[in-house]
């Protein structure tokens, strides 16, 4: 698997593999599937200040991976929040872990000390994801979501970057 900085040009591709989640699960609150369009203006506001990494195999896009904003008030500017989609099908190949240790090494160049996952639950794949990374559960918000006719727990896992940027 090749893995590579994402472009405007892979919106409809990374749309179409976060749509599959959009509507079939509980991994996003999203009810409504996101266009090419929308998916570009996203892309492009992650760019300009966080990795998106794109995992290419064969010249399809198979996953990716990102960091964004954690929050807007500046106290929160050395905290990040992740994801990782997979398309459906090759799920539990090790395609979210090759994709989080490289989204990983790049967040460890940048003045970023918290990262933060939101996993809504149950979700035994996502959480074994993270705790493999070091992540450790910090909250856990009860039926905070409603999606597909039914109350939603979604849980926060957190991991302390230890970096070698001392002056923030």
């Amino acid at each position: 698997m090749k893995i590579r900085t994402a472009n405007l040009e892979d919106a409809a591709p990374i749309a179409a593999i976060y749509n599959f989640y959009v509507e079939s699960s509980h991994s996003t609150f999203e009810t409504e599937t996101v266009n090419e369009s929308e998916m570009r203006r996203r892309v492009s506001e992650i760019l300009e200040n966080y990795p998106f990494l794109i995992g290419e195999e064969n010249g399809e896009i198979i996953g990716y991976a990102y960091a964004s904003r954690y929050k807007t008030r500046a106290g929160y500017r050395h905290s990040v929040e992740v994801s990782v989609y997979i398309k459906n099908g090759i799920n539990g190949k090790g395609i979210g872990t090759i994709l989080y240790e490289n989204l990983f090494a790049e967040l460890k160049a940048k003045p970023i000390h918290a990262i933060v996952a939101g996993i809504a639950l149950p979700n035994d794949a996502s959480i074994r994801l993270h705790e493999k990374f070091g992540f450790e559960k910090v909250a856990h918000f009860r039926e905070i979501g409603f999606k597909h006719r039914r109350w939603i727990d979604v849980g926060y896992w957190e991991k302390i970057q230890k970096n070698q940027i001392a002056n923030y």
